[in-house]
């Protein structure tokens, strides 16, 4: 067993239990549920625009004749294969959507294209679940743990979990800037190519530097450091930065490429939560960090820019933002993503961003850009090469369980922006005077 893999037990013991989902659960909710399930999955594909294959050649779904069992060229192709119909609906009678994602991941079915099947979900998913049975949503989705609130103690396990797996796991999917956040694309009609990325994730990087008006001689503050492209970026314009982080494969690496970058004078990264910060910045920056604040500490996030910002200062972030109204119906779930990718994450709402800060801060958004259809392309592009990488994956360690969970992830993720259940946002803050 490889030294990145016995780090990985290490840090992720829930993600290492592979044993259990090669055994289907079997208790009284699972059997009850199986039943349930069964009814209600083959009621909803029925009426949807998918093809639901099963082993005894059962095609379910409101899907256009004459189109070719995973043609990934129809827009109109979208074909899950159920391998094992009954663990299938056992695990999601056990654990409902986490099952879901567990039943994949434990190969009971598949896609040719699994983005395009969980876009079909996703664009559906407040009405998938007939209204009646939706009122007991409380009794049997599962509540996230208090374990993983984002207070300062779990978030220090937390955020180790998903960037402490191995830099050169992220190293292999990522582009040469290794950022790890949405890209901005120049060209909205043309399909991005694998060496059109890192450009784009220059472009993101200078658009926020922008936006916070960073110049030489600016105090920068970056709260969620990543590897440090946009350090360096800042540094570049004759800017000082203090970046924070709390993971310490992140902050090793990006002081490497920091001081290969020869700005070791001009950028310190340290190893600190958020809410620990002090000083005084003409610039703070923070990119896809909120995701893993948690919306019980959403004030105090805004809080502490506002107390960190220098007067005449202004705030730029880039957040993933789901609508209003789903946030508030699943801010007390606990998912697949939280599970398995980003323990105590949660992502807020423009609206509540909006609220908050005018509530509780003396800041105020000035500025939007949405950016969803750029981040669906980027999450293609990651997919693609971490697909033509599985040997090297499996290299570094990680087992075919992983890997599935891995595309499960990125497709899940892509397609939410695809079906405009998720969206990207570029966000300014400042104090000006209404």
């Amino acid at each position: 067993m490889t030294t990145a893999r016995v780090a990985f037990i290490e840090l992720k013991p829930s993600r290492c239990e592979w044993g259990d989902l090669h055994v289907p659960p079997s208790g009284l909710r699972a059997r009850v549920g199986r039943r349930v399930v069964d009814a209600l999955f083959r009621n909803a594909v029925s009426r949807l625009p998918i093809r639901v294959v099963f082993p005894d050649g059962t095609e379910l779904g409101d899907f256009p004749d004459g189109t070719e069992l995973g043609d990934r060229t129809s827009p109109d192709a979208p074909t899950m294969l159920v391998h094992r119909p009954r663990d299938f609906t056992a695990r999601v009678g056990e654990s409902g959507l986490i099952g879901f994602g567990e039943s994949y991941m434990a190969g009971d079915w598949s896609a040719p294209d699994l983005t395009a099947v969980l876009e079909v979900f996703a664009a559906r998913a407040a009405t998938l679940i007939p209204q009646p049975l939706q009122r007991l949503r409380g009794l049997v989705i599962p509540k996230p743990p208090p374990s993983e609130q984002g207070t300062p103690h779990n978030t220090r396990a937390n955020i180790p979990r998903h960037y402490d797996l191995s830099n050169e796991l992220f190293e292999l999917f990522l582009d040469t800037t290794l950022t790890y956040s949405s890209a901005l694309f120049d060209r909205a009609d043309v399909a991005p190519g694998w060496h059109d990325l890192a450009e784009a994730q220059r472009r993101k990087i200078d658009r926020l530097l922008d936006l916070a008006g960073v110049l030489p001689g600016s105090r920068v503050l970056e709260i969620g450091t990543g590897w440090g492209e946009l350090a360096i970026r800042a540094a570049a314009r004759g800017a000082t930065v203090r970046s924070v982080t709390l993971s310490t494969e992140q902050q090793q690496l990006a002081r490497k490429r920091i001081a290969e970058a020869g700005f070791a004078d001009r950028v310190d990264v340290e190893l600190l939560d958020y809410r620990q910060v002090d000083g005084e910045y003409d610039a703070v920056v923070s990119v896809e960090m909120i995701e893993a604040v948690g919306h019980q500490f959403w004030g105090t996030y805004f809080r502490t820019l506002d107390r960190l910002l220098a007067p005449g200062g202004r705030v730029a972030i880039q957040a993933i933002t789901m609508p209003h109204d789903r946030m508030l119906a699943t801010r007390s779930t606990y998912t697949w993503v939280n599970k398995y990718i980003f323990p105590g994450g949660f992502l807020p709402s423009v609206r509540a961003i909006e609220e908050i800060t005018e509530r509780e801060t003396s800041l105020r958004v000035r500025e939007r850009l949405s950016m969803g259809d750029h981040y669906a392309r980027t999450l293609r592009l990651w997919d693609d090469r971490f697909a033509a990488h599985t040997d090297d994956v499996a290299g570094l360690g990680f087992d075919d369980v992983f890997r599935r969970m891995w595309h499960f992830y990125l497709c899940y993720s892509e397609a939410g922006f695809r079906s405009g259940y998720l969206d990207v946002q570029q966000i300014v803050l400042d104090r000006r005077e209404e």
